[in-house]
């Protein structure tokens, strides 16, 4: 039988979160992720997991507390929904998703919400996935959707400072992260080493509160890239990808 933990105040120096669970190089992260959920736990915040070492786990806000630039209110917005290795294929994403969905049923709530992307990409859920459990495209720019099953005609969508394409005159990197993804940390640590080395001008601005993340210029989940002043990525970074990236541009 399947056994899911629900992370609290109480339980959560005991328990991984998943992501990072034995990376030497990552600890920073994860401390700083805990810190920052044991933050949010009041204003609504829910991190599910398998009890189980592996990456088994949904995590949920009310839209209205969601550190991303989507507006829209009575919505829970997932941040991440994720299953990898031997737990594929066993039900979990179903059991974790579905569940979520009757939450916020059984809470009145007017739906739930997703970003994903009209191509699969890392640490986005896959769009087609999700349409199978009547999700519906209410928005998107670029490549990026904002997906949603809605139960009434409410739809979230994304913030006027994302839809304005903002870009800066400026050349090299631009990047914006918060403290919610365990990896940040060393991603930028790695591209800061990396555009020390190389000569890059890099802008990295730290995500700090609610409202700012609202106001954000691009789409953005924990982290966003800029390249020369133009919105690019909210792939994380390290030094590998990083130089894929900008041979690519």
């Amino acid at each position: 039988m399947n056994n899911y933990i629900t992370l609290t105040k109480e339980n959560i120096e005991k328990e991984h979160i998943c992501c990072a669970i034995s990376d030497k190089k990552h600890q920073k992260g994860v401390v700083n992720k805990k810190a920052w959920i044991k933050d949010q736990i009041e204003y609504g915040h829910t991190f599910t997991k398998l009890d189980a070492k592996g990456k088994v786990f949904i995590e949920y806000t009310p839209l209205e507390k969601a550190w991303v630039p989507i507006i829209g209110s009575n919505y829970y917005y997932i941040h991440c929904l994720w299953v990898s290795g031997s737990f594929k294929h066993k039900g979990h994403a179903d059991n974790l998703l579905t569940t979520t969905i009757k939450r916020a049923r059984s809470e009145n709530k007017d739906g739930v919400c997703i970003i994903s992307s009209k191509k699969k990409k890392p640490f986005l859920s896959d769009y087609k996935f999700l349409l199978k459990y009547n999700f519906k495209i209410v928005d998107e720019i670029d490549d990026y959707l904002l997906l949603a099953i809605n139960f009434n005609s409410n739809k979230p969508q994304f913030s006027p400072s994302v839809k304005k394409r903002t870009s800066f005159n400026e050349t090299g990197l631009r990047i914006y992260y918060s403290p919610q993804c365990p990896y940040s940390i060393n991603c930028i640590e790695q591209v800061e080493n990396y555009c020390i080395k190389n000569d890059i001008n890099l802008k990295i601005i730290k995500v700090s509160n609610l409202e700012d993340a609202k106001k954000l210029p691009s789409v953005f989940n924990n982290w966003a890239v800029f390249i020369d002043g133009k919105f690019n990525t909210i792939h994380l970074l390290n030094e590998t990808y990083l130089k894929k990236l900008l041979n690519s541009n």
